[in-house]
């Protein structure tokens, strides 16, 4: 049997951010995923995240951020968005907060794959990939409570408490039958890359049709973006089978041929959109976080950092060891409501926010095209209002974990 502190069931990239932080508070970590260790990188990854300023200090202070192929991702330093049924027209640029980018766009292989460098070599971590969890039990030892998981080949892990990252499918979510708050967005997301004809200018950009928002994401190289174009299953089920001629004229006319003629350089992926909420994040000692936890609507990119933030609070609240001795469970359980209560209230905002603008932005009732041309034109002549949804997306503002909090680092 294979004791340890924290067993972690989830090798991603929120599960390895929550490993190396515990770890580094010095817990003894174990990871448990069903997938194999470092992905091959060859051509351009279609899941790709927008990493906000607070997700990259996340990285640094974890020593991940030097271990990334640098030859693979891009900063991006201004955004556009804008409604192609109205005048209305935002645009960002980091100058205005005297930054020299606003994110990065990367592959999430590309991010795995830096944080299992970095946790292979620390000596509190230990990491099985290629491991599949059978079966999950809660064990109430009078003072102490204890998860016993046991691995398809067998191998019993015992620990103190566990976290739960694997997904917005959680097998552990299942297994302890948390209750969820489940909404069908009515949308498919489809993702692809695409070669554009004009550079991207490091510019990332979204525009709002009246079938759902189609982004474009700047990569490496000047001239490919990656594309999330979000709309109804019927309408992405016509963008998959079109023929790629058809589908480049569809997309360039979508972008207002903003990058000259597009052309698609490789498959095209589809896969549904549901916003989904655990009830409890903390239960019968297993923790939640990430996509196991909630997952959004992608039309801000907010779904990768929304996680990590998850990760980060966890480290917090989790400063030492001792805080899983018997005489600390009082102490422990409190920790442990304060990281629910914190995520759950960021989670349950950005879910809404989500679900009101994708209602605003859909559709074709001339009293809400008004509405959103007017709000994105007096927007973008505010200074003041841009400058602070700039800090907002940048992640450099409100109550950010110490882990993921702006400074000199960046």
């Amino acid at each position: 049997m294979i004791s340890t502190d924290i067993t972690i069931i989830g090798g991603g990239c929120v599960g390895l951010t929550a490993a190396l932080g515990l770890a580094d508070n010095g817990f003894n970590v174990m990871v448990v995923d069903a997938a194999a260790s470092h992905t091959e990188l060859t051509a351009p990854e279609l899941r790709v995240s927008a990493i906000s300023a607070a997700s990259e200090n996340i990285f640094r202070q974890l020593g991940s951020w030097s271990h990334l192929d640098s030859t693979r991702f891009t900063p991006y330093n201004q955004m556009s968005v804008w409604d192609k049924d109205s005048f209305g027209k935002i645009e960002f640029a980091a100058e205005q907060l005297s930054e020299s980018r606003l994110g990065h766009i990367i592959e999430n292989n590309n991010i795995r794959n830096s944080l299992i460098t970095v946790a292979e070599k620390h000596a509190n971590i230990q990491l099985k990939f290629n491991s599949k969890v059978n079966n999950l039990h809660n064990q109430n030892n009078n003072q102490t409570q204890q998860v016993l998981i046991t691995l398809e080949d067998g191998t019993p892990i015992i620990s103190k408490l566990l976290v739960a990252a694997d997904g917005a499918n959680s097998w552990v979510r299942k297994q302890l039958k948390t209750p969820m708050v489940f909404s069908d967005y009515d949308h498919h997301a489809l993702v692809a890359t695409i070669q554009t004809t004009e550079p991207h200018q490091a510019c990332a950009r979204q525009v709002f049709l009246k079938t759902g928002p189609l982004a474009l994401l700047p990569l490496k190289d000047v001239n490919q973006c990656s594309i999330v174009w979000s709309s109804s299953p019927e309408h992405v089920d016509l963008l998959k089978n079109m023929t790629e001629d058809e589908f480049n004229k569809s997309i360039t006319a979508a972008t207002d041929s903003t990058l000259g003629p597009i052309k698609l350089i490789s498959q095209r992926v589809s896969y549904p959109l549901t916003m989904r909420y655990a009830k409890q994040w903390v239960n019968q000692g297993v923790v939640f976080m990430g996509d196991a936890a909630h997952t959004i609507h992608p039309l801000a990119g907010l779904g990768m950092n929304l996680g990590l933030l998850d990760a980060a609070s966890l480290v917090q609240m989790l400063s030492s060891p001792e805080l899983l001795s018997p005489n600390k469970s009082s102490e422990l359980t409190k920790q442990l409501r304060k990281y629910e209560g914190w995520r759950k209230a960021e989670a349950q905002t950005y879910i809404a926010a989500m679900a009101g603008l994708k209602a605003l932005f859909a559709g074709d009732n001339k009293f809400k095209k008004l509405i959103r041309g007017f709000g994105l034109l007096v927007t973008n002549n505010s200074p003041m209002v841009k400058h602070k949804i700039i800090e907002q997306a940048m992640g450099i503002t409100g109550d950010l974990p110490e882990l993921a909090k702006y400074k000199d680092v960046i």
